[in-house]
């Protein structure tokens, strides 16, 4: 495994930098509220990054939303390049692709995912969906929603007629709101027809189902997410306790401080390496989901203690909700809601692993009789 980025990832994850310091600053995170920066959106489109995901490959995407998490910049680029432009590359028949990934690179088309989170969703032979979605970040921003529904299939619905939007909001400012479908017209991700018939036949992918290879996908790309969310948490505290002076000696200067920090950057270390590996595989076509759960565990359980770390390391300063530190123990806490927690992730990934070493012990057991 090598995780060195190529050159073209290289340099999209330092434009992605570049472009994220000097929009994503604080005043205008503040000026922002719960609100999307549709500024910062424009610029990521016009700047070709959305798009470039394509080629770049999802350890692409991780590069570039470890950058977006460092900032906690807040526009829908996790959502839109997973539910949106991958799912559709991946498993979209040729029409979707041709329809669909131009308005999705130019940030016309923005897709959010109600799936992590089910809701019971129903959909007819005809492809309309019925029930509702509790929590979907970022809906208040999309055009487009990929929904799975109870039979693990995906359909991707605009936001328009029979799709009803509630505000909600979440511990991170990420324009969530309660989807209510309502009979509410969608296209199966990957049919012949514009809703149910002959599914095509999927690009390769290392999931054994459009379903699987999704959620595995929004797991590794959220675990890079929370990495850049975790080191943008301890680099503040790195530079507060080098500055802040106790008794004549900066902070940074005591043991157990930098126990504390040292404790934090192995944490994110492990989310990193962990999302680079699963990213790695997908790209590579090798099986994943094993890792992108593993990457999703440290991301939920060594996520939360990093960015509590942070916030404890200000001091007292930690405590004020408007410090900019605060924000990176809201995302923090968020995307560990979001992936699962860390005890449900580390219950599904057991199981996982149990399945798998039995169905590898039934084909031995086949290949030797």
């Amino acid at each position: 495994m090598d995780f060195t980025p190529t050159e073209e990832q290289a340099a999209a994850r330092d434009l992605a930098a570049r472009i994220f310091g000097d929009l994503a600053t604080p005043e205008r995170l503040t000026a922002a509220g719960t609100a999307s920066d549709p500024e910062l959106w424009k610029a990521l489109c016009g700047a070709g990054l959305v798009g470039a995901v394509e080629e770049l490959g999802l350890l692409g995407l991780v590069l570039l939303l470890e950058e977006q998490g460092r900032t906690t910049a807040q526009v829908p680029f996790a959502s839109t390049c997973v539910y949106g432009l991958l799912a559709v590359a991946a498993h979209g028949s040729p029409e979707q692709r041709e329809r669909l990934l131009p308005g999705i690179a130019d940030g016309s088309v923005v897709v959010c995912g109600a799936f992590l989170a089910q809701g019971g969703v129903r959909a007819s032979e005809w492809g309309e969906l019925s029930g509702t979605v509790p929590v979907v970040p970022w809906l208040r921003d999309a055009t487009h929603v990929l929904v799975a529904d109870d039979r693990r299939r995906l359909w991707l619905t605009p936001v328009a007629d029979g799709t009803h939007i509630e505000a909600v909001e979440l511990t991170a400012p990420w324009s969530a709101g309660r989807l209510t479908l309502n009979g509410a017209s969608a296209e199966r991700l990957g049919a012949r027809d514009a809703h149910v018939g002959d599914e095509v036949q999927q690009s390769p992918s290392s999931s054994s189902s459009p379903y699987a290879d999704v959620l595995a996908t929004a797991r590794t790309a959220f675990a890079g997410l929370q990495a850049g969310v975790c080191a943008g948490s301890l680099a503040r505290a790195v530079a507060h306790t080098n500055t802040r002076e106790q008794f004549g000696r900066p902070l940074a200067t005591r043991q157990a401080v930098q126990l504390r920090a040292a404790d934090a950057h192995m944490d994110i270390e492990a989310i990193r390496v962990t999302a680079y590996e699963a990213a790695w595989r997908r790209d590579a076509q090798l099986p994943y989901a094993i890792h992108a759960l593993t990457a999703a565990w440290w991301a939920s359980e060594a996520g939360t203690r990093v960015v509590h770390t942070g916030q404890h390391l200000h001091g007292g300063a930690g405590a004020d909700l408007e410090h900019p530190v605060h924000r990176h123990f809201l995302w923090g806490r968020q995307l560990d809601a979001y992936l699962g927690c860390g005890g449900e992730v580390l219950q599904e990934l057991g199981e996982l692993i149990v399945n798998e070493e039995s169905e590898e012990n039934e084909k031995s057991e086949e290949s030797e009789g």
